[in-house]
């Protein structure tokens, strides 16, 4: 692998990695730092297909209504690998409302050092 196709991997997992540890946090400025002004977000829910947010402010007004849903929500990493500019996460997620966990998997699409793509898929 090339030096250049393996920066691109590293910085594509930088920003998730870094996304995702600001998501454990609670922290919604720290995570849009690793997203783009034209991000696309797809969340899990609701079911069947979840909802779109479009733009930073779209996607940042979620997060903030979510964590004061679920004050107790952090995402535990099962797996993460990257290819190219994407990357994908398997993971639990605790502290839903009701108890108990869900698992999942994130589908990123980096760009220029952002995350310009995030889609949520949970079993069923």
């Amino acid at each position: 692998m090339s030096p250049t196709r393996m920066a691109r991997i590293e910085s594509a997992l930088r920003a998730v990695l870094e996304f995702t540890d600001a998501l454990n946090r609670h922290d919604v400025a720290g995570m849009m730092r690793r997203v783009s002004e034209t991000c696309v977000f797809e969340s899990a829910g609701p079911p069947p297909d979840g909802a779109v947010y479009s733009g930073k402010e779209a996607i940042a007004r979620f997060w903030q209504d979510f964590f004061r849903e679920s004050p107790a929500a952090r995402v535990e990493i099962e797996e993460a690998f990257g290819f190219g500019e994407r990357c994908v996460l398997r993971w639990k997620w605790h502290g839903i409302p009701g108890g108990g966990h869900l698992r999942g998997v994130g589908l990123f699409r980096e760009k220029d050092g952002l995350i310009g793509e995030v889609f949520f898929y949970v079993k069923g």
